[in-house]
């Protein structure tokens, strides 16, 4: 029997909030179980960060400029086989639940669905179970709000977000009676930054369980605002990690956990202001590194994956765990591979395009970070034809990237070397043709 899928994927949450990853508090025990059964990809990178684009990869398989959803705000394309598409033609049920993102536009015109029920054709082909909202943050907070069902009611909850995310999905695997294999898709909004109120919103208490918090290394010293919104950040993620433990007991209760695959992700990390302006769209390993946790057929163990693996990564596995070909124009490569042992001939970097912010692209290699920038418009210009050198770190020497390497004249050769590899990387994404030339005096 093909086995079935939850994926269960977060917003805004560092890798090293986990204790798998060596957080000291008890966040994540939950998480901390299933990664010891299963399996930890140590190096796990989003390939876009912000959430719009990174959630496009997602469900189209393809690059966020491919799509044309390189930013916020832009819908996902009509006419593309999604994901969810896929796993419809091959007799799957198909399940969504919590945050969309990908339905409504800006300017004239544009779809509009940010506050209202999200129609069956702007649902990226999720058919059999939907209880969500295009803009999870415009129709809630931390606590209470409303999402809508499948047929467009709206439906309203009472308490913390993230339990009533995970309450739909706790009651689309009571409900469902189909004897058919299903892929559960799981998307919350924490630990993002509630924007309205300009914070992050824990659960109550998240300040005082979580105030004796280990500053990361690369917040330390630094202005931003995590001194205020870490305790609550941390708060949320142990929500996030209570919620996961109740649906694995669901699972279990139910008799699917044995025969279902189960994925825990994060879109993109959190930088805390120390970068840029905001939370994310930066080049820097706060924003890009991700936790990255499967557990299930194929998936257990206990094993630790060193390999650097991208979360463009992430569609061609899903349709790999299920047998299904990956359609021709899906980027990426499965990480079953890597689980069951052979990593000959896998990538060496992962590649990430950067938007909104600047209009920047990055390559991370076991040693470096390479990031380029152009004078363009991060909102409208999704590519350039001129790039300049803006970062270059030594993360061996350099962790937490505090030394900018990027005029260092004896470090040309690499940052030559690295110009190359980020070109190709972007030619395989389809974008066109492009210069880099040094950062700027």
């Amino acid at each position: 029997m093909r086995p079935s899928i939850v994926f269960y994927f977060v917003d805004q949450q560092r890798w090293d909030t986990v204790g798998a990853y060596g957080q000291r508090l008890p966040v994540t025990p939950s998480l901390d179980e299933i990664a010891r059964e299963g399996t930890l990809f140590e190096n796990a990178f989003t390939c876009q960060p912000v959430c719009g684009p990174a959630r496009a990869c997602l469900q189209s398989g393809k690059w966020a400029t491919e799509t044309g959803c390189f930013r916020n705000a832009v819908p996902l394309p009509l006419d593309i086989r999604t994901l969810a598409d896929c796993f419809h033609e091959a007799g799957y049920d198909t399940a969504y639940v919590g945050k969309w993102h990908l339905a409504s536009g800006d300017g004239e015109g544009a779809p509009h669905y940010e506050t209202s029920a999200v129609p069956p054709e702007r649902r990226g082909g999720w058919r059999d179970y939907w209880m969500a909202s295009d803009v999870l943050e415009f129709t809630s907070h931390g606590y209470n709000g409303f999402v809508f069902d499948g047929e467009g009611q709206r439906h309203d909850f009472v308490g913390y977000r993230a339990d009533a995310i995970n309450n739909y999905a706790i009651d689309y695997l009571h409900s469902r009676a189909s004897g058919r294999p299903f892929i559960l898709f799981i998307s919350q909004i924490e630990p993002h930054h509630q924007n309205d109120h300009g914070v992050f919103e824990g659960p109550d208490g998240s300040k005082e369980r979580f105030r004796d918090f280990d500053v990361p290394g690369d917040l330390a010293g630094t202005a931003g605002d995590w001194r205020e919104n870490y305790p609550d950040y941390l708060g949320q993620c142990r929500s996030l990690d209570d919620n996961v433990g109740r649906l694995r007991d669901t699972l279990k209760e139910t008799g699917y956990w044995d025969d279902t695959v189960f994925f825990y992700v994060s879109d993109h990390g959190c930088h805390f202001k120390t970068r840029n302006g905001e939370y994310k769209r930066s080049c820097h390993d706060s924003c890009i590194h991700i936790p990255l946790i499967a557990h299930g057929p194929g998936f257990s163990g206990g094993k630790r994956i060193p390999d650097l693996v991208s979360l463009m990564d992430l569609p061609a596995t899903l349709l790999d765990i299920a047998g299904i070909e990956k359609p021709a124009d899906f980027a990426g490569d499965s990480l079953k591979r890597l689980v069951s042992g052979d990593a000959s001939g896998w990538k060496k970097d992962v590649f990430l395009q950067i938007s909104e912010s600047e209009v920047g692209r990055a390559v991370r290699t076991g040693k470096w970070k390479y990031s380029v920038r152009a004078d363009g418009d991060g909102w409208n210009d999704p590519f350039a034809p001129v790039y300049y050198e803006e970062y270059l770190y030594d993360l061996v020497s350099d962790p937490h990237e505090r030394n900018n390497l990027v005029a260092d004249p004896s470090l040309s050769d690499v940052r030559k070397e690295l110009a190359e590899l980020l070109l190709r990387r972007m030619a395989e994404a389809h974008e066109p043709p492009a210069r880099i030339l040094p950062a700027k005096a």
